[in-house]
This record gives structure tokens, sequence and C-alpha cells, in this order.
């Protein structure tokens, strides 16, 4: 296995190896190229596709943007990502239908390790994120390696979510914790 490969797989792989750095070269040139668009230009969509080609053709990332590889990140159908969010994403990111990202928001899934002399080492673990369908995470949110985030969830802007969030939660805070339940696609909000 190459080191690129480990790295989408989720094993540990070593982030200095020759592949990992041509995806990251690759990667700065296509960054470039989208950045230098907004959404009026005629030159958004392809560069917007080169980026990120695993995204519904109505998915849309407001510049700039920031991420290391792009092809580990999939959009569903209307997501909306604003200015000035960066996704760290060699674990992969899914974000589902719907989804709004607001500003400055960041997605982390290196996880490096915890004891020190190894954390010496160019190595490091993707954790996947993944987000699902009909959520909002407020502007400035930090959603930290594997974590989930249920369906319908609204993360309040400026958390820092380290675990799983259900779906239909309202979930704020440093380590962001769940606030209440929402209304869910069958009926009123549960008790919490």
């Amino acid at each position: 296995m190459t080191e690129l490969e480990k790295m989408l797989a989720g094993e540990t792989y070593d982030f200095t190896a020759p592949d990992v750095a041509e995806s990251l070269r690759r990667r700065r040139v296509n960054l470039a190229r989208f950045n230098a668009t907004s959404f009026d230009d005629p030159h958004y969509e392809e560069a917007l596709s080169a980026l990120i080609p695993h995204r519904a053709p109505t998915a849309r990332i407001m510049p700039p943007f920031y991420c290391d590889h792009g092809y580990p990140i999939h959009l569903g159908e209307g997501v909306f990502i604003n200015a000035n969010c960066t996704f760290l994403d060699g674990g992969g990111i899914t974000i589902g239908a719907h989804t709004l990202i607001g500003p400055n928001c960041q997605l982390y899934t290196p996880q490096h390790p915890m004891d020190y002399r190894e954390r010496r080492k160019p190595i490091e673990v993707g954790r996947p994120i993944t987000i699902g369908e009909d959520c909002w995470l407020g502007g400035g949110v930090i959603v930290c390696p594997g974590v989930r985030i249920g369906a319908r969830s609204i993360i309040a802007a400026g958390s820092v979510v380290v675990h799983d969030i259900p779906e239909d939660s309202l979930a704020a805070g440093n380590p962001a914790v769940v606030k209440r339940r929402l209304r869910g696609p069958a009926g009123p909000p549960s008790a919490t």
C-alpha cells in the first residue's frame, strides 16, 4: 500500500511521503484557481469541480476556502459552505444534503499520536467526519477527528465538537453538549 492509500483507508501514514506531497501539490494548484473565483465567475463551477470532484451539482462553497486534498470531501445536494472555512480532509469529510456551514468553520480529520515519542515522527491517521442532512453549523464551529453529527442538528456558533451529536439536537459549548432536542421529522420536539 502506498502512503496515500493508507491515508484514504484510515491507517497510520507518513504525511511526508512523495505520493502525499504530490496530492498536496495538486491541491495547491486547484485551490489557488478556485480561490481566485466568485459565485458569478464563469469559471467557478469548473474550478470547484476540479477541487472537490465528489459533490452534488448544487453544492456551493464561498471562497476563500482551504483544504488538504479536496477529493476526500463529499458534498450532498444543496450544501452551502460559507467563506473562510478550513477542512483538513485526509480522513474524509462527508456532508449531507441541504446542510449549511457558517463562515470560519474548521473540520479536522488528522489525529496525531498521543505518545510524544511517536508524535516526533511524520505520521498521523485520518478519522472521518460525517455531518448528516439538513444540519446547520454556526460561524466558527470546530469539528474534531472522527465526529458524527446527526441529521437536522444545529451546532451553535463558536462550539467545539469533540464527541458525536445525535440527530435532531441543538448543541453548544466547548466541548459542545446537547442543550435540547429539536423537532424531528415526525412530530414535536422530544423532552430532555
